[in-house]
């Protein structure tokens, strides 16, 4: 990883077969985390400090999202696995940008799209993955969940809304939950989107100027802003804790969004093209029923 690289971005080789990239960008691909990371989550990791030209890096992530619309269509016929991609992050972190650009690529009868605000009173009468099992994508679809039930060891944790005998055991449950997942053929991919306190003022900034995005702006997203160093420490812990073979986290640089964006289409350009999914061959019963067909 040479300097000035964040943690989970790799400078290693691409796994991208025959797509386009151009050379310049090889460097520029998501690591999945590993325990022994010692994640900082600085603002220095949000960003990266050299790029190709930002026109090279818009043309590229256009291939990208060609390419993944190509596979979601086999990944739909083939039926043979979901795929869940889990988007977390700080408030103005990017997550609407992330679903409106990269699953705008997608048919849209293929994609299922689930946002976890706070529980309702029948949610919080069940277990805290009652709610989140039920959208669960199921085999063919791919799924976005915005945010997750990591709030439950995020801002559960962070607010006070519980002790700690009740959050903490949520790391093993959330394991266990998700390698269920895994062993029945949901492919999880989870992204954690970082973005440094100085750019969320910027686009916090934005929502309060712009009349078109103040509807956007809430209370708690200034109490939670203040409770800045807090979520640092849950982050932390919730990457080195839920990060898994199963269900790999994805540190995202996501404060420049056109790099956030190419990174994500890349990445799941990566898992798709890992399962090869393939067009099943038309049943021998229908086709001998639609011989001489005109």
């Amino acid at each position: 990883m040479s300097n000035g690289t964040p943690v989970g971005v790799s400078n290693g080789s691409t796994h991208i077969k025959g797509n386009g990239i151009p050379r310049e960008l090889d460097a520029l691909r998501l690591e999945a985390v590993h325990r022994d990371d010692h994640l900082k989550l600085g603002s220095g990791s949000a960003r990266i400090g050299e790029l190709p030209p930002r026109e090279v890096i818009v043309e590229a992530t256009a291939t990208l999202l060609t390419r993944l619309a190509a596979l979601q269509e086999a990944f739909h016929a083939d039926g043979r696995h979901a795929l869940l991609l889990v988007l977390q992050g700080r408030d103005a972190s990017g997550k609407d940008g992330v679903i409106k650009t990269v699953y705008g690529a997608f048919n849209p009868t293929g994609v299922q799209v689930a946002a976890f605000g706070p529980p309702t009173p029948l949610e919080l009468k069940h277990d805290f993955l009652w709610r989140v099992h039920q959208v669960v994508p199921s085999l063919g679809m791919i799924g976005v969940f915005n945010r997750s039930h990591y709030e439950d060891v995020l801002a559960v944790r962070v607010r006070n809304l519980a002790p700690e005998s009740v959050w903490r055991p949520r790391f093993a449950q959330i394991n266990a939950f998700e390698r269920s997942l895994a062993e029945n053929g949901v492919i999880i991919r989870k992204c954690m989107l970082h973005v440094s306190r100085e750019e969320q003022y910027v686009r916090l900034k934005e929502r309060l100027d712009d009349p078109r995005k103040n509807w956007k702006f809430r209370l708690e997203d200034l109490k939670d802003r203040a409770r800045w160093d807090e979520y640092t420490d849950a982050y932390r812990e919730m990457l080195s804790e839920c990060s898994t073979r199963e269900a790999p986290w994805f540190v995202v640089p996501a404060d420049d969004k056109v790099l956030r964006n190419f990174l994500i289409a890349r990445m799941l350009v990566d898992t798709l093209e890992s399962v090869d999914p393939q067009f099943p061959a038309m049943d021998a019963a229908v086709r001998e029923a639609a011989r001489g067909f005109t």
